[in-house]
């Protein structure tokens, strides 16, 4: 199972690795670009992750969660630390077409259909990781090897993602943020690329494991 099911935020950052915003071509942004996902998004970490109907561009995206375990409101980045109970690692999967092309411009939609937030395996608690910018990210596709990064290449660190976040809404004990994700994603391969039923998608994170998702 996943290890949170039922959040009150599933919050996410966009464009948040230097390295990926060289691949799509795009400004390194100067604050954080926050956009969400729903709880009923989440699937555990060897779930099926259904293929909708209404897209034919489905895109796989490893990243670093980070699980609130204190309230907090306004919270100073020196602090933010010690509102973080934990880590673990997500899919942040995606319809690109109506991410880009549909939906008035907004990303909702492209971002939070049902199975769109596999988690897992496990929460690894904040002390066993004391720096969150130093870890290996990596995703596979079918065994082949399409994202391979660091968390040091995060533009916006997990303690300034946590204090921006929370100057506009109260993080909540569970409360889930995917911190962003690395290069080689499907739709800015030349030519693109993007899932099909029967592929096998893992997401790994150095000191946390790997989850493995296939599309139904």
């Amino acid at each position: 199972m996943a290890p949170i099911t039922s959040p009150s935020k599933v919050a996410c950052v966009g464009l948040n690795y230097r390295d990926h915003c060289e691949e799509t071509g795009k400004p390194v942004p100067q604050e954080p670009i926050f956009f969400s996902k729903f709880p009923s998004c989440i699937v555990g970490p060897f779930d099926g992750i259904p293929y909708p109907e209404v897209t034919k561009e489905l895109d796989w995206e490893a990243e670093l969660a980070v699980i609130i375990g204190k309230q907090g409101k306004n919270i100073d980045p020196t602090e933010a630390k010690a509102h973080i109970f934990g880590f673990t690692v997500a899919h942040d999967v995606t319809a690109r077409d109506w991410q880009f092309n549909k939906n008035g411009g907004q990303w909702l939609l492209g971002k939070a259909m049902d199975g769109f937030c596999p988690l897992g395996p496990c929460i690894v608690t904040a002390d066993e990781i004391p720096d969150p910018h130093k870890l290996a990210i990596s995703c596979r596709v079918n065994g082949e090897l399409k994202q391979n990064s660091s968390t040091s290449q995060l533009v916006h660190g997990v303690y300034d993602c946590v204090a921006w976040l929370s100057k506009f809404c109260t993080l909540l004990p569970g409360d889930i943020i995917l911190t962003g994700t690395p290069p080689g994603v499907g739709a800015f391969a030349k030519p693109p690329l993007f899932l099909k039923k029967g592929d096998v998608v893992e997401c790994e994170v150095e000191k946390i494991g790997i989850i493995r998702n296939q599309i139904m």
